[in-house]
Parts: C-alpha cells; structure tokens; sequence
C-alpha cells in the first residue's frame, strides 16, 4: 500500500493492466471557439485527465477509462442507435470545444456513450467497481447490453459493482444513456441554461469528470469519516466496509502528512496515534502535539486503513484528514465573528464560478485546475466561495494542500429564479418560493449526497444552501437538514437571499461597492456574500464580440486597481463595523462576463498582483481580534 499511486498509474499505461476501446485518436481535435486556455493544447486522447481522481481514498490498483469514446444524440424516446455519430474526448461534456464535438443537447434527446474495456488478469477472483465522478443529470449504465443502475444528479460521484455483467475475458462493452433538463424548474444545475445570457452559461450534458474502474475483494472499505475535534486534539475516524462480517476488524494509522501533503508520495510520515476497531464504529485518534490546519499553514495528517479478516488484510485505502474547527467566536468588541480554530478569522476572497472556455465545467487539465488556486493564493486571498456548483475531489484537494477555506454553495434548481427576492429587506419565511415535491425531493436528495461526498475536506468551513433565493424553499427545514448532515461547520443559510434568523450567518449582497444596508443586529454573523464586479474587457481574450459587461466598467488594469482600492478601504470601514468576510466578483471572466480578476482564458491577470495582494492583506489585518 505504501506504493504511489504514480507507481500505479505507470502500471496501467505501460503495462496494460487497463485498456479503452480502439478509437483513432488521429479523428479527434478541440471543436472552435473564440478563446482557450493555455492548457489546451496539452489535451490529447493519450491523457485527458489521468491523475488518480480520489485523493481522500485512495487504492493501489486502478485504470482509467477517459480518452475517446464514440457517442451519438437521439430522440429522447428512441431506442439505442444502430449507428454512432462519432466520437467524444471523455471527460468532457459534449457542449464543450475538448470534447471535439461542440454541440447543445435539448431535453427532449438523449445521449449515448459507448467504449469497450478490458478488466487485467491480475483482478480475476476480485470484484470491479465502475466509477463515474459526475455525469449531468440523469443516467442509465450497461455493461455487455445488461442494464447495471441508474444515477440521478449532475455533481456527484456514483459507483456501481459490474462484477456479474462482465465476461471471461476479452472487451467489456459499457454503455450510458443520459438526460439532462438543464433549467426545468425540476434539477439542480447552477447557472447552466438552454439559452446562455448575462450571468446565465452554456448548458453542460453528460460526463464531465472521470470515469475509472478498480478491483476490491469481497469485503472492502466503501467511504470513512473524519471529525476532527481541536478542542480535544483528535480526530474521531469511522470507517464503513461493504461485505464485511462478524470479528472483522479495520486498523487505523494517523501520520504526519505535513504542508503540502502528498497521496501518492506519503512515505516517512511519523505515526502519531493508532486504533483497531470494527467497521461502522466510531473511533478516537487522539494527537499529542496537535498541529493546527490553516491558511497560514494548512499541515495535513495521512490517513491509512486496513480492513483484516483475521490476520489477513483485505482492502487497503490511504487518505488525510486535519484537525481544523469552524465555529462562531465573539471579538473583543462583541461582535460575532466567523471562527477558525477558535480564534477570530476574517474570511475573503473571490467568487469562484469553476467555468472553463474549452472545458466549461471541466478544467482542461489538473494543473488548469490548481492554477486559480494558486493565483487566488497570490493574490493575497484566504478564502473561496464556490458559487452554486460542486468540483472534481482533487480541486478540494488542492485547497487542502494550499490552504483556503471554502464557502460550499447547492447548485440552484433551474428555472426557478427571480421572484419575490429584494436585497435589502428583511423577509420571512412566507417569502420562500413554492416547488413541487419533486424538485424539493431531488433538492435534498443531491444536497445530501454532496455534503457526504465532500464532509471529509478540511477546507470547507461553511455551507450555502441557497443563492439570492434562486429556488429557495423551507429555508428554516433546509437548514435543519444541512445541521443533520454535517453539525461541524458554519450554516450561511441564503447567501443575499430572503434573510430572516435562521442558520448562523446573515448575508447580504451589495454591487458595485461593498455596504452593508441593513445586518442581522447581532442575532447572527454578518457576512457581504458578494461586491464588486469590476469590469475591463480586455481585446483579444473574449468570449464574445458584444454584450460583454461588468457592474462598472473600465478600460485599463491601472484604473481596475485604482478603483478596487477605493472599495477595499470602504470595506475596512464594515469590518470595523461587525462584518466578518467579504467575497468580491469574481475569479475570471465567464462567457459574457467581464468582471474577472483574470480573463476567461486566464492569460491575462487584470491588476498588478504585489498591489493587489497588498490591499488585500491590509484588509485581512484591519479585523480586530
């Protein structure tokens, strides 16, 4: 087990412990758009995302399966195609240019994938799970033409165990069928829509994160959970097996992972604390000498699980964990502030919408996904709201290792936006919007299933089940169902929606400028859950020719500083006030908007980053602890 995944993964390519259909990669190329990230042109068939995709459980033997599949688009009604239209670069969503397809799928069509695998000898007498990581929205899943299961969901990973539809030997035939409704009123999508427009985007359609295949025994680790607890300096870890009997047992081991964590390299790390228990029970790893994650040092513990029967291990799965706390602390002038590790901890960053020109939901490659990480860190940032959309497992991996705390927002059902929402009044809860059972049962169906994918990232210190009342409904309920799910961290309840006392922050949107025209009057923690939007649309790098457009605009990057400086000494003033974080628009331009503080192909940084960071750390240091 203490094998790299790197090590792994040199296995698979060279050796073929895992194959994909036989596709002619020479057919494939990007389909045109206007602008592309640097990164594209590093995408090929050969290595469309092949780094390990589960950082927090990972396994020594796997294969992946992205790179070129063939696909077509039907009737939504129709059987399955005789024929098929071409082919599709795995994982990205047909809309997109990397998919080499480019093309919009309406709700009343399907689409179909098709590829063939091969399952390595070294895996007989195993079971094989399939592993897609997020398919958008609705799929059905066969393999050698037997239907296998269904999944729901366009943000969630899902598993399903193909042991007793494979053959023998030889290629494996997988097939999918997708649905997708977009913006029904019925799913959740954030801001995909059939009809792009001002801060509304290019829909996204079936796979878009990876798909992957790995063997397990009979009896094996499904999931684990970690708690930390810095008041007690431990970690409480339960580990959850599927076949697992009676006397079997799973050992524990937490080890200083250190900054900068690894997965695939985490040898030498010192044990620390040490348990053996049965699955499903609760265990505490206590730390002797604590070491707190954090921004300033984001020290990360390894995490190693064995499951035995008897004296013979089983499964084997390596992970981390961090002994972080987000809470509600009062300062020394009585204002209720956002906590972490028990001290006072004023929170900013940006917007963060996750789109990509060439990839849209998906980043073109790992390091595209790291590189916005990396530049928010740069610029002086501690913090990121993910606006109404779930990322790859390695994003929020990446934020561990980095060190920035993440405001998680539920993508908004579509269709249901706009309504009563005012942003500067209070509301009540008549003011929430009427859904039909269905789009409230799918709301909680996924929202569940997100916090339980994502509970074990330390970075994540605060849930937003609703944006600007966009679907939003029973907030005081959807409050209590997000507390039952995690109890761990911060509720930010409706950021800039229908604000009443419900959760334990009130959040209030203002544009341009940073105010705050009413606050919770110390019932809550006030937040300014967005401000800014300062637009410069920079020729060249632009989605489109016309209807581009910011909050303000202007036309140089000097001008874009002079006046985002004017708004960060305004927000100092709130600060002194009570307000505890502040999240300014946004990260990069998105398709028509402009208000990045990169452009949507990340080629161009907007503002001199050392000014920039520096009016940033200034305003990170005016909260008085």
């Amino acid at each position: 087990m203490r094998k790299t995944v790197i090590t792994a993964l040199a296995c698979i390519l060279a050796a073929g412990c895992g194959s994909k259909s036989t596709v002619d990669p020479s057919l494939w190329a990007p389909a045109p758009i206007p602008i592309q990230t640097p990164w594209a042109e590093e995408v090929s068939p050969a290595n469309a995302h092949p780094e390990y995709p589960r950082p927090q459980m990972v396994r020594e033997k796997w294969a992946s399966l992205n790179g070129l599949w063939n696909y077509a688009v039907t009737a939504v009604d129709a059987e399955k195609p005789a024929a098929w239209d071409g082919q599709i670069l795995v994982p990205f969503c047909i809309e997109s240019s990397l998919s080499g397809v480019g093309r919009r799928v309406s709700a009343e069509e399907a689409l179909w994938y098709h590829t063939t695998f091969k399952v390595p000898s070294s895996w007989r007498k195993q079971r094989v799970m399939l592993n897609f990581d997020a398919v958008d929205w609705a799929a059905e899943v066969y393999v050698n033409d037997q239907l296998v299961g269904h999944h729901t969901g366009g943000y969630t990973a899902f598993s399903f165990d193909v042991t007793p539809y494979l053959k023998k030997r030889g290629d494996q035939k997988l097939e999918l069928r997708v649905v997708d409704g977009t913006n029904n009123g019925e799913q959740p999508c954030g801001k995909q829509v059939t009809n792009p427009n001002g801060i509304w985007y290019t829909p996204v359609t079936g796979i878009w994160q990876s798909v992957w295949i790995e063997p397990v025994r009979s009896a094996a680790v499904t999931s684990y959970l970690a708690v930390p607890d810095v008041d007690a300096s431990s970690v409480d870890v339960t580990v959850f097996a599927d076949g697992a009997a009676e006397g079997d047992e799973v050992e524990i081991w937490l080890r200083e992972g250190g900054v900068g964590y690894n997965p695939e390299k985490p040898e030498g790390a010192a044990t620390v604390a040490f348990a053996a228990v049965a699955p499903g029970k609760p265990v505490r790893l206590t730390v002797a000498e604590p070491k707190l994650w954090s921004p300033e040092s984001p020290f990360l513990y390894e995490l190693e699980i064995r499951l035995k029967q008897g004296k013979k291990v089983v499964d084997e799965v390596r992970g981390y964990t961090a002994l972080r706390k987000s809470s509600e602390v009062v300062d020394s002038e009585g204002h209720k502030r956002m906590g972490l590790n028990n001290e006072p901890y004023f929170q900013y960053g940006p917007l963060d919408q996750g789109w990509w020109p060439d990839g849209l939901y998906t980043a073109p490659t790992d390091e595209a996904l790291k590189f916005d990480l990396v530049k928010t860190k740069e610029f002086g940032y501690n913090m990121i709201r993910k606006h109404i959309k779930i990322e790859p497992a390695r994003w929020y991996y990446w934020c561990d290792v980095l060190g920035i705390v993440v405001w998680q927002d539920m993508p908004s059902i579509g269709g249901t936006h706009g309504g009563r929402w005012e942003m500067w009044k209070w509301a009540s809860p008549e003011d929430d919007r009427e859904l039909t059972e269905t789009a409230k049962g799918t709301y909680y169906k996924e929202w569940g299933e997100i916090i339980a994918q994502l509970r074990n990232a330390p970075c994540i210190v605060a849930w937003v089940p609703f944006n600007e009342a966009w679907s939003q409904f029973n907030t005081e309920k959807a409050v209590e169902f997000t507390r039952s799910c995690d109890p761990t961290r911060l509720i930010n309840s409706a950021s800039g929606g229908n604000s009443y006392p419900v959760g334990d922050i009130f959040d209030s949107h203002n544009y341009p400028n940073p105010a705050m025209k009413f606050t919770s009057e110390g019932l809550q923690i006030d937040v300014l859950g967005e401000y800014g939007g300062i637009g410069w649309p920079v020729e060249g790098h632009l989605w489109q020719t016309d209807k581009n457009w910011g909050y303000i605009e202007y036309k140089s990057g000097e001008d874009v500083l002079k006046q985002y400086t004017v708004y960060a000494g305004q927000l100092k003033d709130i600060i002194a006030q009570g307000v505890s974080a502040a999240v300014y628009t946004q990260t990069t331009d998105v398709e028509g908007e402009v208000n990045g503080l990169m452009t949507y192909d990340r080629k161009i940084v907007k503002m001199d980053v050392e000014r920039l960071r520096a009016v940033n750390q200034d305003v990170i240091a005016s909260m008085k602890k």
